[in-house]
C-alpha cells in the first residue's frame, strides 16, 4: 500500500495549475511522464545568468545581458528583411530582430515611446548592434528582474520555459516526505539535508554550481535513486535463490567431446568462463550470469558450451539475438559444430511462416529440438518448449525488460546467461546487471590479425576510393559504413543510399547495401552476396555493428567517424581482422574536429582494448550513448549521473546488502521507509514474489 504522503505525487499532471488538455501532452513529453512526481523529478539542465545589466554602447558580444531601453519605431518585415524594432538608451541605438513575427503582438508588447527591459545576446551586423529574438521582454519593476538566475529545463516544442518552470516548481512544492531512509551516519558524513530540502534546492539554484552533479542536493537525490535500485536488485537476488532450478551437471562428458572436435584451442579466458558457468549450472539455484567480452573474444563458443551442457542433461536451451542477421550468423557458426556431436539445432525468426514454422514448433514442443536460435520470435505466443533449462540472451541491453521476462517464462526457472559485445564500465555494469555474476573474456584468440586504424579528412575521399579499387583487385572485401540511411535536410552528412549509388557508378554490381529499413530477406540476400564474394563492397549503416562475421573482409571505412561514439566505432572496427589478411580501419572525419573528437580518434589509434575504450567513451559521452540512446535495457535514471556518481553507486550497493542481511523483509523502521522509497521510484512492481 502506498503511504498517504506519497499520494499527491502520483496524481495526474492535469491536477497541477494551468495544465489543461492542450498543455498536458506537451508537458508529458517534456518530463517523460504523466504524474506530478515526474514534474517534481524533472531537473533544470542550465541556468541563465540574469545579473548582468549593460548599456548599449558597452554591450558585450555573445554574452546575455539586460538593457533598459526606449522603443523608438517598428519596421514591418519585407521580402528580404525580418521585422525590426529600433530601441535606444542614453548611450546609443540597437535593433531587435524578429523572424516570422506576430506584428500585432510585438506592437502591444513593445509600444513606441515606452520603456522596457530586454534581455539577450547582442551581435554586430550591418554596422549596427542587433539582438535577435530577445529571450525576455519585461516591464520596468517586473518581479522577474529580481531573479539572479533563471532555470532552463529540458523541453519540447510548444511549451514555454516560463510555463514549464512554473509547473515543475509547483510539483516540487508538493513533495512532503516525513520519513528518512538514508543511514544517519551517511547523512552526517555527506552533510546532506532531507529529501524535501534536496528537491526544493535543485529547482531553486542560486549559482551555476548548483545544477551540477556534484551539488549536495543532486548527490543526495542520486543516492536515493541508487539505493532504491540496489535494494531491488538485492531483494530479487535473494528471492531468486529460493527458487529451485534443474541442475545441469556433466553427465556423459558431452561438453568435453564438443571441445575436443574444435579446430582451435579455447583461450584461457574462455576456459575460465567455462568453469564459472559449469559451477553455476550444477546448482539448483538459477544461474544469472553476464558474459562480457570484447569484439572477437569468443562469446559464441562459451554460449555453445553452455547449451551442450543443457543438452547433456536432456534439457532444451535457446539463444535470442536482437537482429535476424545476428541470429542467422549464430546459427551458421553453431549448427555444424553441434551436428558433429549429434545435437539438433534450429532457427526461428519472424520470417519463418507456414509449414516450416509449424514443423519447428512441433519439434520444439516434443523436445526433439534441443537448441533453438532466433530473434524476438522466440518469446511470441505459440512458441512452447518441452523443458527449457537454459536461456541465453545476446546483447541484452537491446531488449526490453518485458521481452527478457517473456522468454524466461517459457521455462520453469531456467538458468540465464546474457552476453554483451559492448564492453561496459564497472559502474554501468553495476547499474544494469547488479543482480548478475559477471564473466569477462579479456583475451582474443591467437589467430586474430591486428587492425591498423588510420584517419583521413573527408576531402581525401578520392584517395579512399582508389584504395578500395586496389583492394578489390586483390579479392579483398570492404565495408563502407555511413551514419544515415537517406538524405537528411538537417544534417549535411553522407548517407548510405547516396554513397551506394555513387560507388555503384564506379564499381557496378560489386556493390551491395544493407540497412535497418530493409526487409530481413533483402538484408540476408545482400549479406550473402557479400559473404560469397559476388559483391566486394558492402555499404551499410550500423546494422553491421554486432555479430557480422565475414573473414574475407579486411577493410572497413567509416564516414563521419566523429558522429559515432568510441565504443560504437570499436564495435564496427571489429568487423574486420577476422581472417588471415592484414586489415585496416579508415576513419573519415569532417574538419574541424572538436576537442572531444580529437580525443576519441586518438584513443582508437592508440588501443584496441574495448574496456579501456569504453571507459573513455563513458567519461566523454555518458552511459546512454555507449549503449545507444534509445536502448530499452538502460534504466531511466532521474538523478543519477553514472560517471559523476560512481562512488555513490558502490556505497548504495554495500548499504543495500547490509540492510537486507539484517532486515530481509524490510520490517524495521528504516526498512519500511525503504519500502516507501521503492514505491516513490515505482520499483515495487519489479520485486519477485517471495
Amino acid at each position: 500500500m502506498r503511504p498517504n504522503y506519497l499520494n499527491p505525487l502520483f496524481l495526474p499532471i492535469t491536477k497541477l495549475n494551468g495544465v489543461g488538455p492542450k498543455i498536458a501532452p506537451l508537458l508529458a513529453k517534456a518530463i517523460e511522464g504523466e504524474i506530478v512526481r515526474d514534474a517534481a523529478f524533472h531537473l533544470p539542465s542550465n541556468l541563465i545568468d540574469r545579473r548582468f545589466n549593460s548599456k548599449i554602447s558597452d554591450a558585450p558580444i555573445g554574452i546575455s545581458a539586460n538593457f533598459e531601453v526606449e522603443i523608438l519605431s517598428h519596421e514591418n518585415a519585407h521580402k528580404h528583411r525580418p521585422y525590426r524594432v529600433i530601441v535606444s538608451d542614453d548611450t546609443g541605438f540597437m535593433t531587435l530582430v524578429f523572424f516570422n513575427p506576430n506584428p500585432k503582438f510585438l506592437k502591444a508588447r513593445l509600444p513606441i515611446g515606452e520603456k522596457r527591459v530586454v534581455s539577450g545576446e547582442v551581435v554586430e551586423k550591418f554596422n549596427e548592434k542587433q539582438m535577435v529574438h530577445p529571450s525576455r521582454i519585461l516591464n520596468l519593476g517586473d518581479e522577474a528582474l529580481n531573479v539572479a538566475f533563471e532555470t532552463i529545463y529540458p523541453n519540447t516544442g510548444g511549451l514555454s520555459q516560463k510555463t514549464l518552470g512554473k509547473i515543475c516548481h509547483e510539483a516540487a512544492g508538493l513533495v512532503n516526505i516525513p520519513v528518512e531512509w538514508i543511514d544517519e551516519n551517511l547523512l552526517k558524513r555527506e552533510k546532506w539535508g532531507s529529501f524535501n530540502d534536496a528537491i526544493k534546492a535543485i529547482h531553486n539554484p542560486q549559482n551555476p554550481d548548483e545544477i551540477k552533479p556534484e551539488f549536495w542536493a543532486r548527490r543526495r537525490l542520486a543516492y536515493d535513486e541508487a539505493l532504491a535500485r540496489q535494494v531491488l536488485i538485492n531483494l530479487n537476488s535473494v528471492r531468486r535463490r529460493k527458487v529451485q532450478a534443474f541442475p545441469l551437471i556433466d553427465k556423459t562428458g558431452l561438453t568435453q567431446k564438443f571441445l575436443s572436435q574444435l579446430p582451435y584451442s579455447p583461450t584461457n579466458a574462455q576456459n575460465r568462463a567455462f568453469k564459472q558457468i559449469e559451477d553455476d549450472l550444477a546448482q539448483n539455484i538459477p544461474m544469472m550470469r553476464l558474459l562480457q567480452g570484447d569484439v572477437g573474444a569468443g562469446k559464441t563458443l562459451v554460449a555453445a558450451y553452455s547449451m551442450v551442457r543443457a543438452a547433456d542433461n536432456q534439457m532444451q536451451s535457446c539463444l535470442m539475438a536482437p537482429t535476424e542477421i545476428l541470429a542467422r550468423q549464430h546459427f551458421a557458426n553453431l549448427q555444424p559444430l553441434l551436428a558433429q556431436i549429434g545435437i539438433e539445432c534450429k532457427i526461428l525468426t519472424g520470417r519463418d511462416k507456414g509449414l516450416k514454422r509449424k514443423e519447428i514448433l512441433q519439434s520444439l514442443a516434443s523436445g526433439e529440438t534441443k537448441i533453438l536460435i532466433g530473434t524476438h520470435a522466440l518469446f511470441q505466443e505459440g512458441v512452447e518448449f518441452h523443458n527449457l533449462g537454459l536461456v541465453i540472451i545476446d546483447e541484452q541491453h537491446r531488449f526490453g525488460v518485458n521481452a527478457r521476462r517473456s522468454l524466461m517464462q517459457k521455462g520453469i526457472m531456467p538458468h540465464v546467461l546474457t552476453m554483451s559485445a559492448t564492453p561496459i564500465p564497472r559502474t554501468l555494469a553495476m547499474a544494469l546487471y547488479g543482480d548478475m555474476d559477471i564473466s569477462i573474456l579479456d583475451e582474443k584468440p591467437a589467430n586474430r590479425v591486428p587492425i591498423d586504424t588510420l584517419l583521413f579528412d573527408l576531402e581525401r575521399l578520392d584517395e579512399i576510393e582508389a584504395a578500395v579499387a586496389r583492394a578489390i583487385k586483390n579479392d579483398d572485401r570492404v565495408y563502407w559504413v555511413c551514419p544515415l540511411v537517406e538524405e537528411s535536410e538537417k544534417l549535411e552528412i553522407s548517407n548510405a543510399t547516396e554513397r551506394f549509388n555513387q560507388l555503384k557508378k564506379r564499381f557496378g554490381n560489386l556493390v551491395e547495401i544493407v540497412h535497418g529499413q530493409m526487409k530481413p530477406v533483402e538484408k540476408e540476400a545482400a549479406m550473402a552476396r557479400f559473404k560469397d564474394g559476388d559483391a566486394k563492397i558492402l555499404v551499410a549503416t550500423t546494422v553491421i555493428e554486432v555479430g557480422v562475421d565475414v573473414k574475407e573482409a579486411s577493410i572497413i571505412i567509416i564516414e563521419h567517424a566523429e558522429r559515432f561514439g568510441l565504443a560504437q566505432l570499436h564495435q564496427l572496427r571489429g568487423r574486420v581482422g577476422r581472417g588471415d589478411k592484414k586489415s585496416f580501419c579508415f576513419l573519415l572525419y569532417q574538419s574541424p574536429l572538436t576537442e572531444n573528437g580529437k580525443i576519441r580518434m586518438k584513443k582508437l589509434r592508440e588501443t584496441d582494448d574495448g574496456f579501456a575504450i569504453a571507459e573513455t567513451d563513458f567519461e566523454l559521452r555518458g552511459a546512454g550513448d555507449i549503449l545507444g540512446l534509445k536502448q530499452t535495457g538502460l534504466p531511466d535514471f532521474k538523478f543519477i549521473d553514472l560517471f559523476s556518481h560512481k562512488d555513490l553507486m558502490e556505497i548504495a550497493r554495500q548499504d543495500a546488502r547490509l540492510l537486507l542481511s539484517q532486515d530481509p523483509n524490510l520490517e524495521s523502521m528504516r526498512g519500511k521507509a525503504i519500502g516507501d522509497l521503492l514505491e516513490l521510484f515505482e520499483l515495487n512492481s519489479q520485486i519477485i514474489a517471495d
